[in-house]
């Protein structure tokens, strides 16, 4: 089988966690969130965000989670601002349209939103004597790291939610990878000081470890009948300790910060090897590397190696996004750098 940079959840669960859920598989608990396992898990996530009030659900996926964390936090009426790169966008299916709340697209920044543009677009929206008859923006939605692998810095997540406060709408943080960018170099913050400048983000397993799982955090509490929207949503597990064991193990012993960090690591020295082998790579601090390959060494390079082909930039060239994750090894590395001398 081809050595595998396709992304950050083709592999199985890290071994401490699949050796967790084995441990644990045979004593029995409750169910649907009350587990042994999900309350530890919380406590320890508490514990690591300096939230001792928070609420935390554990749900199975990242469109479930933006989809259902949306929902029940806007109105029937209500809309989403996002950019255009969004995932909420583009790669979720129309998931948040279905729940009947339009996304209101701002413009990408390299995946980033800028608060200007946001409180410009906010400004405009209310000075319209005729807003009542629009989707009336109800929420602001960013990612991090973003779609496209770059990074917010501190100064722009507060900007954000400056502009948030002054309307009045919850600043929304979608953290699927959110591992990645804590760890990477270029990250200015930590999850502490991210869970004070949002209402609510989740932390994702999915990309960063675990089998499955995403955990919801609202760092002073969640909306009214939110365990009730999550099971209306299909998001809540009867077993729910598939989900708390596995965070309950990413939690112990900063197991989560480890895979991140190795993944990182590894994401570092993949960059170097294209920058060797003077092949134009786009700018990314996290685990996602985008580098502009022509058409027939992409095709040379398949022959080697598994990667994503994003977008393509012209007739002979493409966009092109190798990712690593807590299982990439150096021997992983290795057989990308020997391929890149065929080139």
């Amino acid at each position: 089988m081809k050595t595998s940079f396709e992304s950050d959840y083709n592999n199985g669960a890290h071994p401490k966690v699949l050796s967790h859920l084995v441990e644990t598989n045979r004593a029995q608990s409750a169910s649907y969130g009350y587990d042994t396992w999900s309350e530890q898990a919380r406590e320890k996530i508490r514990k690591a965000c300096q939230t001792p009030y928070a609420d935390i659900f554990f749900l199975v996926g990242g469109t479930q989670a933006n989809a259902t964390v949306i929902d029940a936090m806007l109105p029937s009426y209500g809309a989403v601002i996002a950019v255009e790169t969004a995932h909420i966008n583009v790669h979720e299916s129309g998931a948040i349209e279905a729940n009947g709340h339009k996304v209101i697209a701002l413009p990408s920044h390299e995946g980033r939103m800028h608060a200007d543009e946001l409180e410009n677009y906010l400004t405009r929206f209310f000075a319209d004597p005729t807003w009542e008859h629009m989707a009336v923006p109800g929420m602001v939605y960013i990612t991090f790291p973003t779609e496209l692998g770059t990074l917010y810095k501190a100064a722009d997540i507060e900007a954000i939610h400056q502009v948030c406060q002054k309307y009045s709408l919850p600043l929304f943080v979608d953290g699927a990878r959110l591992g990645y960018g804590l760890s990477s170099p270029e990250c200015d913050f930590d999850l502490p000081w991210l869970a004070h400048h949002c209402e609510v983000f989740y932390i994702g397993g999915t990309k960063v470890g675990a089998l499955c799982g995403e955990a919801v955090v609202f760092p002073h509490k969640a909306p009214r009948g939110f365990f009730t929207m999550v099971k209306r949503h299909g998001a809540l597990l009867a077993k729910s300790r598939l989900a708390g064991v596995q965070f309950d193990a990413l939690f112990t012993d900063e197991l989560y910060m480890e895979i991140a960090s190795h993944a990182i690591e590894m994401a570092m020295q993949l960059r170097q090897a294209f920058i060797s082998a003077d092949i134009p790579i786009k700018d990314s601090p996290t685990n996602q590397q985008f580098v502009v390959l022509s058409n027939s060494q992409m095709d040379e390079l398949m022959k080697h190696v598994l990667f994503e082909q994003w977008e393509p930039i012209d007739d002979e060239h493409t966009l092109c996004r190798f990712v690593t994750s807590w299982a990439t090894t150096p021997e992983d590395l290795e057989v990308l750098t020997t391929a890149l001398k065929s080139l």
